[in-house]
């Protein structure tokens, strides 16, 4: 079925940097090709896209299908569908197709058509927890969620326990309802493959009683149920709950999803042999530095040896005079105050920012800006901070892309790369961050996809790129007040979210009437920036 799966951290997506690896040990291996199935979330479509983008720049040829297979709104927001338990019948479809030696084009096509006919929706009677945090949701006893996703989020709706025939019937209504933009289509004499999926605490009585439901009602409808699967296919934590995904199929589509596979979690597989073979790839160093002792014969400076190691190109020694990766600069004690103060607050407001978020997410947004801040730390302690900004927000970017994950760490990362070529060296005065902040920016809108208004971390960032653009006309000395009005835009752009609708984000999947604390992405932005001020009031 698949030839390599790549893990982030729970409920994020993996950084571009272990998918670059994945990707890379694949082509190592003789893949002529390499097909990214990913399911439509912000991160997943940011940091799998930054990994395709690199490994093209490779010479791989890269591919990639977003599945978006979620039943449950009406009219969903511009992000549109999640991606769901339907992605494992993509999964399936795809192996088949390429252990029959079809070529990469053709197996997107094929598994692009064959999305039109999936179909997901969820229900739970209980949320779930990140390990160490508190519940993404609150669900009064007898009370059941309808239309979750698989990171914990809430539904659309909630309403009383019933049985599962009822609930299943529901489920298959709202599923099929042609007034909704998202339903599946499903007439009388349809033939479908019926995916009964335990999102993660459901037992094996409780499992059978709804796969019999799901059954007789699709049947009590005139269609024909060719195959079924019930079990733990893509579990969210301990959620007491299921999904139930159902593909329309044709007989090619039946022949693909029966072919045989060596996949030990896939049904009916009991005369299987399966190896034991390990596929766990570790993320490729893109370079690592060494600094030799020697000068420059003349004395210019000293002698940098940057060494490029990759898992497939044979190691290359580059010699550098008088390069500036690692001298420290005017800057330098500036820039390093403001990260440790940067980080410090990202981590005092850890907690903050979780609860934030399980109001309008999956509860991890403290824990992803925690997980960038001490890795910011660490770096710290052990490297001098490059006097050239570029170079600090180059540097930065392979930090939060390799180490904080999910979305924010694509879209931080975006920002960092699009800025640092505006303050290199010689380019740090305060128009150029302005116009680096700027460009920042619009790559996180270019690539993103969302824009202010839409319920993100855009709407406080933007306001304070816009004062930020002002310092260009402010009287001589007036750089910090450009920068004091620009951390208000951002804490008034941050507050202001609390009344929009969502229209980007995970929030977008959740009822407006339920979103009623700040977007944590927004809160964070403002924290940043605030602690960048209040290190430069300390300094300058």
């Amino acid at each position: 079925m698949l030839s390599a799966a790549v893990a982030g951290g729970v409920f994020a997506s993996p950084p571009p940097t272990s998918i670059l690896a994945a990707i890379l040990h694949l082509q190592n291996a003789g893949a002529s090709g390499v097909l990214l199935i990913v399911k439509n979330y912000t991160g997943d479509r940011l940091n799998f896209g930054l990994a395709a983008e690199q490994a093209r720049n490779r010479g791989v040829a890269v591919a990639m299908v977003i599945v978006a297979d979620d039943c449950a709104f009406e009219r969903p927001s511009k992000a549109g569908r999640r991606g769901l338990c339907g992605t494992i019948f993509v999964h399936k479809l795809a192996g088949a197709l390429a252990e029959e030696g079809f070529p990469l084009d053709q197996i997107v096509a094929k598994v692009t058509e064959v999305l039109k006919r999936i179909g997901t929706l969820g229900v739970s009677l209980s949320p779930c927890s990140v390990p160490g945090c508190l519940p993404s949701f609150q669900l009064p006893p007898g009370d059941m969620e309808l239309g979750l996703g698989i990171h914990g989020e809430p539904g659309i709706k909630r309403s009383k326990v019933s049985c599962a025939d009822q609930v299943v019937k529901t489920m298959i209504d709202h599923m099929t309802n042609p007034s909704s933009e998202s339903h599946l289509p499903l007439n009388s004499g349809d033939s479908v493959v019926v995916c009964v999926n335990n999102l993660g605490a459901l037992s094996c009585l409780e499992m059978a009683v709804v796969t019999r439901a799901a059954l007789s009602t699709l049947e009590a409808r005139g269609v024909v149920v060719a195959r079924v699967m019930s079990g733990s296919f893509m579990t969210s934590l301990e959620m007491a709950g299921i999904s139930l995904s159902l593909m329309r199929v044709d007989p090619e589509v039946l022949r693909l999803f029966d072919a045989n596979t060596s996949a030990p979690a896939w049904p009916n597989l009991s005369s299987v042999c399966v190896s034991a073979r390990e596929y766990t790839v570790e993320p490729p160093a893109l370079c690592t530095w060494s600094q030799e002792a020697d000068s420059h014969p003349e004395g210019e400076g000293g002698i940098l040896y940057v060494r490029f190691v990759h898992p497939v190109v044979t190691t290359l020694k580059v010699r550098v005079i008088c390069c500036t990766l690692y001298s420290s600069g005017p800057l330098s004690p500036v820039m390093r105050t403001a990260l440790q103060r940067v980080s410090s607050s990202l981590l005092d407001t850890r907690e903050e920012l979780n609860a934030l978020d399980r109001a309008s997410g999956d509860g991890d947004c403290g824990n992803t800006h925690a997980q960038a801040a001490t890795a910011i730390q660490e770096w710290l302690c052990s490297h001098v901070v490059p006097g050239c900004p570029g170079q600090l927000l180059s540097v930065l970017a392979g930090l939060v892309q390799e180490k904080m994950g999910g979305s924010s760490g694509g879209l931080y990362s975006l920002f960092l790369t699009a800025a640092a070529s505006h303050v290199m060296e010689g380019r740090s005065h305060a128009s150029d961050w302005a116009n680096a902040m700027h460009a920042g920016t619009q790559a996180m809108r270019r690539y993103g996809g969302a824009e202010p208004g839409d319920r993100t971390m855009l709407d406080a960032l933007c306001p304070a790129v816009d004062e930020l653009l002002k310092v260009t006309a402010a009287p001589p000395g007036g750089e910090m007040a450009t920068l004091q009005a620009a951390v208000k835009a951002a804490e008034l752009g941050a507050e202001s979210t609390r009344d929009l609708t969502a229209r980007a984000g995970r929030a977008s999947y959740i009822a407006a009437e339920r979103v009623t604390q700040p977007d944590p992405g927004a809160v964070a932005i403002a924290t940043i920036l605030r602690a960048v001020l209040e290190s430069l009031e300390g300094q300058l």
